[in-house]
């Protein structure tokens, strides 16, 4: 799976920047001091930031303003980042047609690696919609399609997101957190209902209610009281 087939999935871009605060909050309840999600609605004045950091080399982040936003992800295993060949460079396609309001996210200094001759963006998959847009875009990519190939790096970087229901978050954190996760409780926070001492507590008998609600609220979340 390609960011051609993950972009069909995506909501609008209200509908998304929900949905990232929803995991950034749940992930803020299940990890507080290392969330696989996270999201920073004052990344600046005007910005709104999601971000994902596997721990493991593999991250991603999406940029929400005025314009519409912007997202950029790095698999660090594909064959198209900017470190597999010979020479560091960009996959060609990737960054060449992004709109000019969303240029300066490409060379943004948290979205890149200095190899001593300059910044490198950090990117393997590349997808952004303006506000006047109907659908999410992406560059003429051509994608390596190899035998055991890994393609761009999208469906393990933004399968949770495209998916976007309680069951598949569900999934994912049992998996990674290696323990049981309270599906209503999944399923409240991702309704944007405010989040509650005995929500958090069902997600997270061990979490800190007080320092978890104040991380929500810094989300744009609601929270109780």
């Amino acid at each position: 799976m390609s960011v051609y087939e993950i972009l069909p999935a995506l909501p609008d871009t209200g509908t998304l920047r929900d949905r990232c605060r929803a995991l950034a909050v749940l992930e803020t309840v299940m990890d507080a001091h290392d969330p696989f999600f996270a999201y920073a609605a004052d990344w600046s004045e005007t910005e709104g930031v999601a971000l994902m950091d596997n721990g493991s080399g593999d991250d991603y982040a999406i940029v929400f303003s005025a314009a519409g936003a912007y997202a950029r992800g790095f698999a660090h295993e594909s064959e198209m980042s900017p470190w597999c060949g010979e020479d560091v460079e960009v996959w060609p396609g990737l960054v060449d047609a992004v709109p000019e309001a969303f240029r300066p996210y490409v060379t943004e200094p948290a979205f890149c690696d200095d190899d001593g001759d300059g910044p490198v963006p950090r990117v393997t998959v590349v997808f952004w919609r303006e506000t006047a847009d109907e659908a999410w875009r992406t560059g003429p990519v051509e994608i390596p399609q190899g035998p055991g190939g890994y393609g761009d790096g999208a469906r393990d970087l933004f399968e949770v997101l495209a998916a976007g229901t309680p069951e598949a978050y569900r999934d994912f954190a049992e998996e990674y957190h290696e323990r049981p996760v309270d599906l209503d409780a999944i399923r409240h926070v991702f309704a944007l209902r405010p989040l509650t001492d005995a929500v958090v507590k069902a997600l997270n008998p061990q979490a800190d209610p007080t320092a978890v609600t104040a991380a929500a609220a810094a989300t744009g979340y609601p929270v109780e009281g």
